[in-house]
């Protein structure tokens, strides 16, 4: 089954388009990666998805059903949207008890503290966790508390902007491997949102080169060991990110 589908995909703010004409198929299961400079129209997309940037004309499809302008509660029983800053998207006066059990409470799930624990111990923390509030964890442990919060409703895609750019470096590495395994143990569907194409390559199948709001190059993540990439702004991109030497030591 397809995950997401994007036909011609355009995308405003205040009727001044920011992305123009998208179409990606992204299969269900598949790391999917969005690169590019800023203000290339990548978060965007992944807004539009997620329904906080309603403006938009086209196709997108969810696992085979249209997506609607705007909220939708059923649409986020099966795709949810990890962002850019934890700290940033985690209300500071709620314990993280409270916030993991919310999206159980609005959509009148089973589960309750039970199911709190229990995706907790998933993303690698214990139950002391529980009622801490986020100014008492450190950047990592709000991601891991930010991508529990994604995975209560047992969605089946997941939007990444940017998961690691705001953490430290000696952290970034736990939580794209803690990726990797959900995804891997929960079948997860990925279309992640970063600059950084040493992470791509660790984590996607594929690829899509952005700039001034089109995709100039969809391409297979093998393409950054063997620089298999046509567009020249996407081998400007691969250069400056080292090249073939650059990946084939990391």
């Amino acid at each position: 089954m397809t995950a997401i589908e994007l036909r011609d995909l355009t995308i405003g703010y205040g009727g001044v388009p920011v992305v123009h004409d998208v179409s990606l198929t992204i299969p269900e299961g598949e790391s999917f990666a969005l690169v590019g400079e800023s203000g290339s129209g990548k978060s965007t997309i992944l807004k539009a998805i997620a329904g906080i940037a309603p403006e938009w004309e086209g196709g997108i499809d969810v696992l085979g059903k249209p997506r609607s302008h705007g909220p939708d509660r059923a649409f986020s029983r099966v795709c949810q949207m990890v962002f850019q800053d934890p700290y940033a998207s985690l209300h500071p006066r709620k314990t993280i008890d409270a916030t993991l059990a919310e999206p159980l409470v609005i959509h009148g799930a089973p589960g309750g503290g039970a199911r709190v624990v229990e995706v907790l111990e998933s993303v690698g923390l214990d139950a002391r966790f529980r009622f801490r509030f986020p100014h008492q964890l450190s950047g990592g442990q709000r991601q891991r508390v930010a991508i529990a919060r994604a995975l209560m409703l047992e969605p089946k895609v997941l939007l990444l902007d940017e998961p690691t750019s705001a953490l430290d470096v000696s952290v970034q590495a736990e939580i794209l491997n803690l990726l990797k395994r959900l995804r891997r143990e929960r079948n997860l569907t990925y279309l992640m949102v970063t600059h950084n194409l040493h992470v791509v390559g660790f984590m996607c199948d594929r690829l899509a080169v952005m700039r001034h709001g089109r995709v100039v190059e969809v391409a297979l993540s093998s393409a950054l060991h063997d620089g298999a990439f046509t567009d020249p702004y996407a081998r400007e991109l691969y250069s400056a990110s080292g090249g073939a030497e650059g990946f084939d030591a990391a």
